[in-house]
C-alpha cells in the first residue's frame, strides 16, 4: 500500500491556501467580547474574541491601529472585529487579523464621538489660545437649554440666589431627539447676537444617546464661532461631550455652571467690607504718618524761624564774646609775662655782653698769637724778602746776584743769591 507522507509545514501551507481560496474568509465581521487583551511594545495588539460558546484568537498590527481603532480597547468590551481569517503556518493555528475594531451597539456612538473628537482636536478647535475668559461680573446671562426640567431651574435658582440683580435670558431649545441640533445652534447664535455677557449651554444627565446632540459637528462649530464666552454644562460630572472640549469653560453640572458664571453678591459685599476695613486702616496709618511728618515740619519751622535764628545767633555771639574776653585776658597775661622776662633779660644783658666780649677777645688773642710771624720765627722758621721788601716763596722770583734779606729769630741776615735749584717737595 503506497501512502504519501507530508511534512507539518506542507500540511499547514495547504490549509492556509484553503483559507485563502475561501471568499467568505477574506473579509468578515465578527462580534464578541474582548478577552486576554495585550498591547505589545512593538505596537501590535493580541487578544481573544469570545462569546458564550466559543473563542477565536485575534491580532491587530500596529500599522492598522491608526485608521482601524478609535478607542482604548480593554477586556470586557463588546466589539465588532472586521478582517480576514488566515492560518499562521508556524504554529498551525488560524486567527482573525483585525483591520477595524468598533464598539458594538452604544459603543458605535462612542466610536463616532472619539473620531469626531480627534478630528476637531487636529483642527485646533480645542486649543487653549481660542478660549475666552469668563467675565468676572456677569450682568446678563444667556441660557440655551430646555424650558422645562431640572437644569434650567437649577441655573435660575442658583443664579438669583448668588445675584438677585442678574438678568437671565432663556432660549428654549430642544436638547434631545430630532431637531435638537439646529435648535441648539439657533439658540447660541441668537443669544450671541443679543450681546449677553455669558452663555450657558447644557442640559441634565442621560445616556449617550440622550446627550448626542451635543456631540454633533454643527453644535461644536457654533460654540467655536460664538463671540460670547460659553460655559458647557451637559449632563453630570462623569458625562463628557464634544461641546465640553470646544467651550471656553466646562462645568460638571448646570448648577456648577451657574456658580462659575454668576458672582456671589454676598462674597462681593463681604470682600467690600474687608476692603473698606483695610482702606480705613491704611487711611488711618497714612493720616498718622502725615500728622507725624507735619509735627516734624513744624518743629523744623520753629527751629528755622527768624526769631529762633536771632536768639540762636545772640547766644552764639555771647559765647564768642566770652571766649574773646578769655582769650584777651590770656593774651594780656602772656604779654605781661613776656615783657617781664624781657625786662629781666635787659637788666642782665650788660653783664652777659661784657662776659661775651671778654670771651671773644680771648679767642681773637689766641688766633693772633697762632698767626704771629714772630712766633713762627721763634719756632725755627725764617722769612725771606727781596730788596723791595716782597716775600720770596718761589725760585722764579730771584736770579743769581739778587740781594735777599733773611729774618730769623734773633735778627736779620743779608745774603746774595748764588744760584737757584728747582726741587719738588713731597707733602
Amino acid at each position: 500500500m503506497n501512502q504519501h507522507i507530508y511534512s507539518v509545514g506542507q500540511v499547514n501551507a495547504y490549509i492556509r491556501n484553503m483559507f485563502a481560496q475561501d471568499f467568505a474568509l477574506r473579509m468578515l465581521s465578527v462580534k464578541g467580547e474582548i478577552s486576554n487583551c495585550k498591547y505589545h511594545r512593538s505596537g501590535h495588539i493580541y487578544f481573544t474574541l469570545k462569546d458564550a460558546s466559543s473563542a477565536i484568537s485575534c491580532v491587530m498590527f500596529a500599522g492598522d491601529r491608526r485608521g482601524g481603532l478609535a478607542f482604548q480597547m480593554k477586556d470586557g468590551d463588546r466589539v465588532v472585529v472586521t478582517g480576514p481569517i488566515e492560518v499562521y503556518t508556524r504554529d498551525g493555528k488560524y486567527q482573525l487579523y483585525a483591520k477595524r475594531i468598533e464598539l458594538e451597539g452604544a459603543g458605535q456612538l462612542y466610536e463616532q464621538f472619539l473620531r469626531l473628537k480627534q478630528e476637531l482636536e487636529e483642527m485646533g478647535m480645542f486649543a487653549p489660545e481660542y478660549k475666552q475668559p469668563i467675565p468676572k461680573y456677569v450682568r446678563t446671562l444667556g441660557i440655551v437649554t430646555a424650558p422645562t426640567g431640572a437644569a434650567v431651574q437649577d441655573i435660575r435658582n442658583i443664579s438669583l440666589r448668588r445675584n438677585p440683580f442678574i438678568q437671565l435670558i432663556l432660549y428654549p431649545a430642544l436638547v434631545q431627539g430630532d431637531g435638537a441640533v439646529p435648535s441648539i445652534v439657533k439658540g447660541i447664535e441668537t443669544l450671541d447676537a443679543l450681546g449677553v455677557d455669558c452663555i450657558i449651554v447644557g442640559r441634565g444627565g442621560g445616556s449617550i444617546e440622550d446627550l448626542w446632540a451635543f456631540n454633533e459637528r454643527e453644535v461644536a462649530q457654533a460654540v467655536f464661532d460664538c463671540r460670547t464666552p460659553i460655559i458647557s454644562a451637559v449632563g453630570h460630572e462623569t458625562d463628557t461631550t464634544i461641546t465640553d472640549f470646544v467651550a471656553d469653560l466646562r462645568a460638571p453640572t448646570p448648577s456648577a455652571a451657574a456658580e462659575l458664571a454668576v458672582a456671589d453678591v454676598r462674597e462681593i459685599l463681604k470682600r467690600m467690607d474687608t476692603d473698606r476695613e483695610r482702606l480705613q486702616t491704611d487711611m488711618a496709618r497714612c493720616i498718622a504718618h502725615a500728622r507725624e511728618r507735619l509735627e516734624n515740619d513744624q518743629s523744623r519751622i520753629r527751629y528755622l524761624s527768624p526769631a529762633n535764628q536771632i536768639r540762636e545767633k545772640k547766644q552764639r555771639l555771647c559765647e564768642l564774646e566770652d571766649r574773646l574776653n578769655e582769650r584777651q585776658e590770656r593774651i594780656l597775661e602772656l604779654t605781661k609775662r613776656r615783657w617781664n622776662e624781657r625786662l629781666r633779660a635787659i637788666e642782665d644783658r650788660p653783664q652777659r655782653i661784657l662776659e661775651d666780649r671778654r670771651h671773644q677777645l680771648d679767642l681773637r688773642i689766641r688766633q693772633l698769637d697762632g698767626l704771629s710771624p714772630i712766633r713762627k720765627l721763634n719756632q725755627g722758621y725764617s722769612y725771606a724778602e727781596d730788596a723791595q721788601g716782597r716775600n720770596i716763596y718761589q725760585t722764579e722770583q730771584v736770579k743769581p746776584g739778587d740781594h735777599l734779606v733773611l729774618q730769623v729769630t734773633d735778627g736779620i741776615i743779608h745774603s746774595e743769591v748764588l744760584a737757584t735749584e728747582k726741587r719738588r717737595r713731597e707733602i
